[in-house]
């Protein structure tokens, strides 16, 4: 009997022991603060209609940031001179606190009176609107180097010719052209001779990165392009811009492309 009580005393202990072992858990639940709905966001111009543009998340408890197309900002508010008349939509893309959501503004345009970066109008010319034709800066044959190999890994070596491609084994759009402009968006337009219907599509000029991105089309010599379309800037001048690949998917190589206006 007295065993008994012993056993019983033991298997108590034993249960007091493990249970007060056991953790302690505080669920918490992520919720949102608001709604799509209750998320403000506001835009203001230096003047009116003018291209000096502050985008403004005000609301309490969202956070994000802003993709105005030039470049992304991690930040509720954001300062930038933007390039393109007309109307233009920019996106905040944030979090309500249990889940995630996009919300665009739209912003007039009317002037351009706040200056652009001059990357900007070496890129497409003073007049943006009627924009700039760049053509490569050499021929087949003229022993110029304006379409060749280069080593692969960095920008810094770009002007190192591996292989004098163009001289030789010009791309097939050796004589055509390229224009840029800024009519109402950012406008690119391939030509694969002068005289030949373009192939249209946009671009993207990432000054900060010093990168020229090219979208729904080809840049000129893209028989050693990559997919993507994005392109290094080596220089960008009113009247030389030189380009540069890392790695050509063609020729798994460096490769660099130099042009000139027309």
């Amino acid at each position: 009997m007295k065993i008994n009580k012993i056993l019983y005393l033991l298997l108590a202990l034993f249960t007091l022991t493990f249970s007060a072992c056991d953790p302690i858990v505080d669920e918490q639940h992520l919720t949102n603060s608001t709604d799509v709905a209750g998320v403000e966001l506001v835009s203001t111009q230096s003047t009116p209609g003018g291209n000096k543009i502050t985008l403004n998340m005000t609301t309490p408890g969202v956070t994000g940031y802003w993709d105005y197309g030039l470049d992304k900002a991690l930040t509720n508010e954001v300062t930038f001179v933007y390039p393109i008349p007309g109307k233009a939509t920019f996106t905040f893309v944030g979090t309500l606190g249990a889940e995630f959501f996009t919300k665009t503004i739209d912003v007039q345009i009317d002037q351009l009176d706040t200056p652009l970066d001059q990357d900007w109008y070496d890129l497409v010319g003073t007049n943006t609107a009627a924009g700039k034709t760049w053509v490569f800066d050499g021929t087949q044959g003229s022993g110029r180097f304006w379409w060749f190999m280069s080593p692969n890994g960095s920008a810094e070596s770009a002007m190192t010719a591996w292989w004098n491609a163009g001289d030789c084994c010009a791309p097939s759009d050796a004589l055509g052209k390229m224009h840029f402009d800024l009519d109402g968006a950012a406008n690119y337009n391939h030509y694969e001779t002068t005289s030949a219907t373009p192939t249209k599509g946009s671009f993207k000029l990432d000054i900060k990165n010093k990168q020229l991105t090219i979208m729904n089309s080809k840049m000129l010599g893209s028989a050693a392009g990559n997919a993507d379309g994005v392109y290094t800037i080596v220089s960008l001048e009113e009247d030389k811009m030189i380009l540069y690949l890392s790695n050509s998917e063609t020729y798994g190589t460096g490769w660099t492309f130099v042009f000139k206006p027309e």
